[in-house]
C-alpha cells in the first residue's frame, strides 16, 4: 500500500532541485522579463519499465529501464487571458518531454530546467501576442470563462514501493503460456506478455504546490491473430491488470485464470475463422459490461471533458446541457480517480493528484439521468470556476481535462437471463429475426469536432446472433458498432445486475493516459453495425513448420539446466 508521508525539511533530491530552480528562475523573470510570468510549474516524470514477451514458446523480448522527463509550464498575461488560451482548435504546445539524468547528480537537471524555462517563456510571450491579435480581428467568443483557475496549493508524498520482479520467473511463465498456442490450427501469430511500470511524478509550482506521488501498473496480455478464408484479419485477446505485480495470476496467485484465458482466446479465434460475415444491421442488442464501459467512454466521456465546452472548434454536444436530462433517469455516471478497486478487480484510472497538482476526487457527472457538471482541469468552464482534479497528460503533452475511472450505476437492473429474454422480446416486437450480443471489445474511437461527424465507433472482438426463434446463439464476425451519441443514449432500455470492468489506455490531445470503465451490461432497443474493412490476401499457402520438440527432462536432485 502507499503510505502518506509529511515531507521532511530536506525532501527527495529531485523535488529539492526543482524547487530551488523554480524559485531562482521565477524571481529573475519577474524582475527582468516583460511581460513577466505570473505562474510557473516544473514536473518530472520518472518511469521504470520491465517486460517479458514470448511467442509460441520462444522469448521475444525481455528487459527494462528507467527514464526521467521534464515538463515546464510558464503562464504569461493573467488568469483571465494568458498564453494557453484556445482559439478555434488552435491548442498550445509548449511542453517537450525533455530527458533528464536518472542518477543522483543534480547539475544536469538544473541545466535542463534553466534552458527549458527560457525556451518556454519566449514561446509563451509570442503566443500571447498572437492570441491578442486574433481576438482583435475575430468575432467575439461565446465562452467568458478564465484561462486558469485558482486552486489550493498541495503538499505531500505518496511514493509507490520499489518495483521488484523475478525476471527468471517472468521469462519461464511467458515461454510456457505462449507455447500453448503451438500447433493450434489457424493461429498465425500469438503473443503473451508480462509488463510492469513504476511511475513517480514530482511537481512544484510558484503557487506553493510541492508533491511527489506515483503508482505501479502491471499487466498480462494474451493475444492471437488469424486470417479467414476470405482474407479478413481476425484477432482475439484477454488481459489482466493489477496495481501490484504479485496480484497478477500466475505470479502472485494461481495460474488457472491465465490458462482459462488462453483457452478462451484460442476457442474464440477458432470460432471466428469459420463464423459467417455479419451484414449491416439496425436492431436490438446487449452490450456486455466491458463493452458497455467502452461504449460510455467513447460516446459520453469524451464529450463531457471540460476543455471541449469552451473550444469553438468542438461540437459541444452537452455544453448547454447542465441540469437537463441527457441519459435515461435510471442511469447515473461518476468519475472517481480515488477509487482503486471494484470488488477484487484493480482499476487502472486512479491517481492521487492530477498533472496540475490538484488532489484527485470523485465527481458525479450524471445523477439519475441529469447532467450536473463536466470533467474539469484548471481551465475553467462557464459556470464552473474550479478544477475537479481531471487535468491529465503524458510527458511531453499539455494538460487537458481527461477521464479517470468511469463508473455507471443503474436503478433498473435485471439478471442476465432476464436481460437476454428482454432482448428476444424486443427483437420479436421489431419483427427482427435476431438480436446481437457483444461479448468483448478491443476499444473504440470518436470524433468530437464540428468539422467532422459527431459519431463514434466501438470495435468488437466477439459478437453473437441471439435468434428470436430459439436457435442456438451464432458467432459472427466483421462488425463494427457505429452511431451518433444523442440518438444512442435514448435507446437504452435496461441493464444487467453485475458490474464488469474494462481497463485500458486512452489516447487524445494530451497523449495516452490510463483509464477504466465500469458498467453493467446494457440492453439497447437499437444499435447500428457496419461491415469491417478487410484485406484481400488469402491465408498462407505453405504449412507452418512443426514446433520444436521439448527437451527431455532428467530425473535427479537439484536444479536442471538445459
Amino acid at each position: 500500500m502507499l503510505a502518506w508521508l509529511t515531507l521532511p525539511a530536506h525532501a527527495q533530491p529531485v523535488l529539492e532541485v526543482l524547487q530551488q530552480e523554480l524559485d531562482r528562475n521565477f524571481s529573475v523573470l519577474k524582475a527582468k522579463a516583460d511581460p513577466p510570468p505570473y505562474f510557473i510549474s516544473y514536473a518530472v516524470t520518472e518511469i521504470q519499465t520491465e517486460a517479458a514477451v514470448a511467442s509460441f514458446g520462444a522469448l521475444q523480448n525481455t528487459g527494462g529501464g528507467i527514464n526521467r522527463f521534464l515538463d515546464v509550464s510558464v503562464r504569461v498575461g493573467s488568469p483571465k487571458l494568458d498564453n494557453y488560451h484556445v482559439i478555434r482548435g488552435d491548442r498550445p504546445r509548449f511542453a517537450g518531454a525533455i530527458g533528464v539524468p536518472v542518477d543522483s547528480s543534480t547539475t544536469g537537471l538544473r541545466r535542463r530546467a534553466w534552458a527549458e524555462t527560457d525556451r518556454v517563456y519566449r514561446n509563451s510571450v509570442q503566443r500571447l501576442i498572437s492570441i491578442k491579435t486574433a481576438q482583435e480581428n475575430n468575432v467575439k467568443e461565446t465562452s467568458t470563462a478564465n484561462d486558469f483557475s485558482t486552486e489550493t496549493p498541495e503538499k505531500g508524498a505518496a511514493l509507490p514501493p520499489a518495483l521488484k520482479i523475478d525476471r527468471a520467473t517472468w521469462e519461464a511463465r511467458v515461454r510456457k503460456w505462449s507455447a500453448l498456442f503451438s500447433g493450434k490450427t489457424g493461429v498465425l501469430a500469438s503473443q503473451v506478455s508480462i509488463s510492469a511500470q513504476r511511475e513517480v511524478k514530482y511537481f512544484v509550482s510558484t503557487e506553493g504546490t510541492r508533491i511527489e506521488h506515483g503508482r505501479i501498473y502491471a499487466r498480462i496480455v494474451i493475444s492471437a491473430q488469424g486470417k479467414a478464408a476470405d482474407g479478413m484479419d481476425l484477432a482475439t485477446s484477454e488481459s489482466f491488470e493489477a496495481a501490484d505485480v504479485n496480484r497478477l495470476p500466475g505470479l502472485g496467485g494461481d495460474e488457472k485464470p491465465v490458462l482459462a484465458a488462453i483457452e478462451k482466446v484460442q476457442k474464440d479465434l477458432a470460432g471466428l475463422l469459420h463464423a459467417p460475415l455479419v451484414e449491416p444491421y439496425v436492431g436490438p442488442a446487449i452490450l456486455s459490461g466491458r463493452a458497455a464501459g467502452v461504449f460510455f467512454h467513447e460516446i459520453f466521456g469524451h464529450r463531457i471533458e471540460g476543455h471541449r465546452q469552451k473550444d469553438e472548434a468542438e461540437g459541444q454536444t452537452f455544453s448547454k446541457g447542465v441540469n437537463t436530462k441527457v441519459l435515461p433517469e435510471f442511469l447515473s455516471v461518476s468519475f472517481d480517480a480515488t477509487r482503486k478497486q471494484i470488488g477484487t478487480t484493480d482499476l487502472n484510472g486512479w491517481y492521487d493528484f492530477d498533472d496540475e497538482g490538484v488532489k484527485a476526487g470523485k465527481v458525479k457527472l450524471v445523477d439519475q439521468g441529469v447532467l450536473k457538471t463536466f470533467l474539469l482541469s484548471r481551465s475553467p468552464v462557464d459556470g464552473f470556476a474550479q478544477s475537479n482534479g481531471h487535468g491529465r497528460k503524458q510527458p511531453g503533452a499539455e494538460v487537458v481535462s481527461r477521464q479517470s475511472n468511469l463508473i455507471v450505476e443503474s436503478g433498473k437492473q435485471v439478471a442476465f437471463a432476464e436481460l437476454r429474454k428482454l432482448l428476444i422480446d424486443e427483437a420479436k416486437r421489431q419483427n427482427k429475426p435476431y438480436g446481437l450480443y457483444f461479448e468483448s471489445v478491443t476499444g473504440g474511437f470518436t470524433t468530437t469536432g464540428r468539422r467532422g461527424l459527431q459519431a463514434f465507433t466501438v470495435i468488437p472482438l466477439v459478437v453473437y446472433r441471439v435468434w428470436a426463434d430459439g436457435r442456438p446463439d451464432e458467432l459472427v464476425r466483421g462488425a463494427d458498432i457505429v452511431g451518433t451519441p444523442l440518438a444512442s443514449f435514448a435507446k437504452i432500455l435496461a441493464t444487467g445486475d453485475k458490474t464488469e470492468i474494462f481497463n485500458g489506455f486512452c489516447g487524445a490531445e494530451s497523449g495516452s493516459v490510463p483509464v477504466s470503465a465500469a458498467s453493467p451490461a446494457l440492453l439497447v432497443s437499437e444499435i447500428e453495425i457496419q461491415k469491417k474493412d478487410r484485406a484481400q490476401d488469402r491465408p498462407p499457402l505453405l504449412s507452418r513448420p512443426d514446433p520444436e520438440p521439448e527437451a527431455p527432462k532428467r530425473e535427479g536432485r537439484g536444479s536442471v539446466r538445459p
